[in-house]
């Protein structure tokens, strides 16, 4: 199985780059040192943003991402501004399950998008890249799909759109049920902005997927690089 970035999005965002951790085998239930990690980073984020969320460099680029593809940041809020605005509200956010509490306790801590997809409901490669004609979404918690409009920036396997606008918002398709085992983390960010964070954040959860017992793989992609492939 792969993970591709299409050219058209570097040739948007040259500076585009993505960690990749893959996780084989999670536990079943819940597991005390994710939640110590979710805790530790929650207790820390209100600290990282004396200027309140959306002025921080880690946040603010996102927003000047979303504006450059004419989406309007505060109706469209990316993933790393919703979670962090929520956390520094409000000082807590609900615990889901073991791997998108993992997944949100690391992007806390770093200040970075960061995806969880279960590979045991993928069909085909994964690729980043722009919707085209026939492209189709599940909203989350909707059994009925939607047409996306063409030249979206999203996460898409062979069928159906698993992540709209980007870092915005995962379907239904990709969320993560109680019997995920098998993950797919995608981690985006910029080169001249942050790669030394999303290297540390790669590196930070697969030690913490492989102490749960995961298989783990790594990688980096850029725009030298835009293909990771890994075992099925």
């Amino acid at each position: 199985m792969k993970f591709t970035v299409a050219p058209d999005i570097f040739a948007l965002f040259p500076a585009a780059c993505f960690g990749v951790v893959i996780a084989k085998g999670f536990p079943a239930g819940d597991q005390p040192a994710v939640t110590e990690l979710l805790a530790a980073a929650l207790a820390g984020a209100a600290g990282r943003f004396p200027a309140g969320v959306k002025s921080h460099p880690a946040v603010a680029v996102w927003r000047d991402a979303f504006s450059k593809l004419g989406l309007n940041p505060n109706k469209f809020m990316s993933s790393v501004e919703a979670l962090h605005t929520r956390a520094f509200k409000t000082g807590h956010i609900p615990s889901i399950n073991t791997v998108v509490d993992l997944g949100n306790a690391v992007s806390l801590k770093h200040i970075l998008p960061i995806g969880a997809h279960d590979l045991g409901r993928m069909t085909g490669d994964i690729d980043l890249r722009l919707s085209r004609p026939g492209d189709i979404f599940t909203p989350f918690g909707s059994a009925v799909s939607e047409d996306v409009p063409p030249g979206e920036i999203v996460y898409a396997d062979g069928l159906e759109v698993r992540t709209r606008r980007w870092v915005w918002r995962q379907g239904d398709k990709a969320k993560i049920e109680a019997d995920s085992r098998d993950i797919f983390f995608p981690i985006d960010g910029f080169a001249d902005l942050n790669k030394a964070d999303i290297l540390a954040a790669r590196e930070e959860l697969a030690a913490a997927a492989a102490a749960l017992g995961c298989r783990t793989d790594v990688f980096f992609l850029d725009k030298d690089n835009p293909t990771a492939q890994w075992a099925d």
